[in-house]
C-alpha cells in the first residue's frame, strides 16, 4: 500500500489533530462523509476494533508511513526489551524526517521528508537522503554546507516558530545543529494517542 497523498484536512477531521500531518485547521466540525455526525445523533459508539483501528491510523498518517512500514516498526518494538508502546514511539521519533520536523526544519513531517530526500540534511557531517534513516544517540543532525540549504532551513525555522526543543535534543541556535542526547520521553510528544491500542491492533498478526 502506497503512502497517503490525498486531502490532509479530511484525515484530521476524522482522526483529530495530527501535528506531523498538517498545521492547518478545517472550518468544518463534523467528520467527513455523508454520515459524519451520525454517531453523535444516534449515540452509537465505535467497536473495540474500530477504536484500535483509529489509533493505528493516527500513528500511520501523522508519521506518513505505509501499512508495511508501520507493521515493521511494531515488530521491531516487540523484539526489544521494555514497554513496547513507548519503544514504538521512540523508534518513530528517531527517524531522520521526524527529527527534522521536531527541530523546526519543516512545518510537517511530509515537508521534512522532502528536505531529506533533496539532500539538504547531514548526520555527523555526512549527507543522508533517506527519510527513514534511523538516528542513534550522540548523532549530530545539521544542514548541508550549501547556501541554498542554509537559507531554506533558516527561513523555515523562523517561520515555523517552534516552541521549546525537547530535552532529549541539544540544539545550537548559531549553527542550527542538534545533538541527540537520549530517547524521547512520552510527555514530549504532541500527538494525542493511546499507543497500547496500536499494539493490541497488531496483536493477532
Amino acid at each position: 500500500m502506497s503512502r497517503y497523498r490525498g486531502p490532509k484536512l479530511k484525515i484530521s477531521r476524522r482522526l483529530g489533530i495530527l501535528p506531523g500531518l498538517t498545521t492547518k485547521k478545517s472550518k468544518k466540525i463534523n467528520r467527513p462523509g455523508k454520515d459524519g455526525n451520525a454517531n453523535a445523533d444516534t449515540g452509537k459508539k465505535l467497536t473495540e476494533y474500530g477504536v484500535r483501528l483509529e489509533e493505528k491510523q493516527k500513528l500511520k498518517f501523522n508519521y506518513g508511513l505505509t501499512e508495511n512500514q508501520l507493521y515493521r516498526y511494531v515488530k521491531e518494538a516487540r523484539r526489544r526489551q521494555g514497554v513496547t508502546g513507548l519503544i514504538l514511539l521512540q523508534l518513530l521519533e528517531m527517524r531522520l524526517d521526524t527529527m527534522c520536523y521536531t527541530l523546526g526544519y519543516a512545518k510537517s513531517i511530509a515537508q521534512a521528508r522532502q528536505l531529506v530526500s533533496h539532500g539538504h540534511i547531514t548526520v555527523n557531517k555526512k549527507g543522508v537522503n533517506i527519510p527513514s534513516f534511523q538516528c542513534r544517540l550522540n548523532d549530530i543532525i545539521g544542514i548541508k554546507e550549501k547556501s541554498s540549504s542554509k537559507t531554506l532551513i533558516e527561513n523555515n525555522i523562523k517561520n515555523n516558530q517552534v516552541g521549546n526543543i525537547p530535552s532529549h535534543l541539544k540544539f545550537d541556535t548559531s549553527t542550527f545543529q542538534a545533538k541527540i542526547l537520549d530517547y524521547c520521553d512520552r510527555n514530549d510528544l504532541a500527538l494525542q494517542l493511546d499507543e497500547l491500542l496500536v499494539i493490541e491492533y497488531y496483536s493477532r498478526r
